[in-house]
């Protein structure tokens, strides 16, 4: 199908739904190599363009950034805003010990991977697909969607029409488009509410995060400066709107105590965001011209951060098949890339979806018996050197290019 607006309404080939991080980079890979795309966001260019701080730091793992570089996306997030996060460490209740996660011995060792704040992904991602040409962009929602033997039709409620040689939907873990497809998702809600803000402290982080399975709540500490940290703090929801009642000084007292004092005198830096903790897989990533990819697909607990990873290698794998596909000329839709795509993605995620939900069973169980196991297997762990450096090696890893 070409490009062009006929009584129908615009041809493309691709018609992805979502301009979300995953969204923008997977419009960017297809459109680079010359695929016509249409890209359909409710929100204003402009919120895409200057994406507001939202409180999230995103992990990126060595095989994320490779992703980033090839999409031409990381020269585009200056250098200020990136921040190495050299270890790893895992506590359990009051105790001190801690299962540390290290990508080598060496003092000049690269580090486990790099945070990044989300906002600053967005702008870069969408300054990249800004740049190609053969993106449409419709500031609109999805109101209808079609599938027929030769394509899919799409109807916004701005009135325009698409139609394309496949649908994509990357419209987050709540997907509209999926439940339009009528594709089920098992959805977990964990009952719990994260809150997310940046907090300097006066004890060094080095360079180093921490995830503390506490008695009642989880806590997080994610390095972007020496005496700078983005705190992570999951209470249940009750629990949380009485923490983000207190004034700044009360907050910052009440951060002291929650780290045990761990971290010195903290301050407060940024405004405190909060979200649900829902995890969600889908039943199925494709359907007849129709394919998932990102938290509409996998939408991971932040406990191993491997959500936005997880879902730039799934953009990847989905794209390395469309292209491969349109060089031989093969429709792009057909059964098999797409069952190709959904088949190596859920062998890629479904063993750590549900290894992640087991994590997060047993570190939220305040029962004896699951703290007892906690600690032991903590102190297992820490001796069991092949364990860490898989994990370790799983995050410094390179994947195939794109073709």
């Amino acid at each position: 199908m070409e490009v062009g607006v006929e009584e129908g309404g615009t041809r493309v080939q691709v018609a992805i739904i979502g301009a979300g991080p995953v969204g923008l980079c997977f419009a960017r890979a297809l459109a680079m190599h010359g695929v016509k795309v249409a890209l359909v966001d409710k929100q204003p260019r402009e919120a895409l363009r200057e994406a507001a701080f939202d409180g999230r730091e995103i992990a990126l793992s060595h095989p994320s950034q490779a992703i980033l570089e090839r999409l031409d996306i990381w020269r585009r997030i200056s250098a200020e805003e990136r921040s190495p996060l050299r270890d790893a460490r895992v506590f359990n209740g009051a105790s001190r010990f801690a299962m540390t996660i290290a990508s080598g011995r060496h003092e000049r060792r690269k580090p486990l991977g790099v945070l990044v704040p989300n906002h600053a992904i967005r702008r870069a991602a969408y300054r990249a697909a800004e740049e190609c040409a053969n993106i449409h962009w419709y500031q609109a929602a999805l109101e209808r969607i079609e599938s027929a033997a030769d394509g899919v039709r799409l109807a916004l409620d701005d009135g325009s029409r698409i139609e394309a040689e496949l649908a994509v939907a990357a419209d987050s873990r709540f997907s509209q488009t999926r439940r339009h497809l009528g594709i089920a998702a098992e959805m977990r809600d964990n009952g719990r509410t994260m809150l997310v803000c940046r907090m300097q402290h006066d004890m060094p982080n080095d360079q180093t995060a921490w995830e503390w399975f506490g008695h009642g709540q989880t806590l997080a500490l994610l390095p972007l400066d020496t005496h700078l940290s983005s705190v992570v703090l999951t209470l249940p929801a009750r629990e949380m709107d009485s923490v983000l009642a207190l004034d700044e000084a009360a907050f910052a007292t009440e951060m002291e105590r929650r780290f045990s004092h761990r971290l010195g005198a903290m301050e407060k830096r940024s405004k405190a965001h909060r979200y649900p903790l829902v995890s969600v897989y889908a039943e199925r990533f494709v359907a007849h011209r129709f394919a998932l990819i990102g938290d509409a697909a996998v939408g991971m607990h932040p406990v191993t951060a491997h959500g936005f990873n997880i879902g730039l290698q799934g953009q990847q794998r989905l794209a390395e098949r469309l292209l491969a596909a349109r060089r031989r000329g093969q429709d792009i839709a057909a059964p098999n890339v797409l069952e190709s795509y959904q088949r190596d993605h859920r062998l890629a995620t479904r063993p750590l979806y549900l290894a992640t939900q087991a994590i997060v069973s047993l570190y939220t169980d305040d029962r004896l018996p699951a703290r007892l196991l906690r600690h032991v297997g903590l102190r297992v762990a820490e001796r069991a050197a092949p364990l860490k450096g898989a994990i370790a090696h799983h995050l410094l890893q390179r994947h195939s290019r794109l073709p």
